[in-house]
């Protein structure tokens, strides 16, 4: 399976914009610009819609790991923080908090600690990125 999103960028850095757009339609043409993404400009940014993925692979993937040690939770809500320092993405921060009928403290710990190593995102953040460029 392989899923695909859109950006176009039109100008410089601090001055252009650009937009945002996936198949679904969820997102059709969202803007983002220097400012939505260092400032608080309007408009999306990366960051954001990375936090989006982490927390929401987390999510489902604790549910999964929940689910193989004989649990169902009631409620997971996850929130996440990209932390952007220079130029470069430093930390993802997970906040979880779960409802989980009859799990102990301790499992509960062990399956978040594995949905965390485990979910597709947590993977990609430390993944090989590979590139085709093509000047036009």
């Amino acid at each position: 399976m392989k899923r695909t999103s859109k950006a176009v960028w039109n100008g410089s850095g601090k001055e252009g914009s650009g937009h945002l757009s996936t198949p679904s339609g969820v997102f059709t043409e969202k803007p983002y610009s220097f400012h939505s993404r260092f400032e608080q400009g309007e408009g999306t940014n990366p960051e954001e819609l990375i936090a989006a993925a982490h927390a929401g692979c987390f999510s489902m993937k604790l549910s999964f790991v929940l689910g193989a040690a004989g649990f169902t939770p009631d409620h997971i809500e996850t929130d996440c923080t990209i932390t952007l320092e220079n130029g470069t993405i430093t930390n993802s921060h997970l906040v979880l908090k779960a409802s989980v009928p009859g799990i102990s403290q301790e499992k509960f710990l062990e399956c978040a600690k594995d949905a965390e190593q485990n979910c597709p995102v947590s993977k990609l953040l430390k993944a090989e990125i590979t590139l085709d460029a093509t000047l036009v």
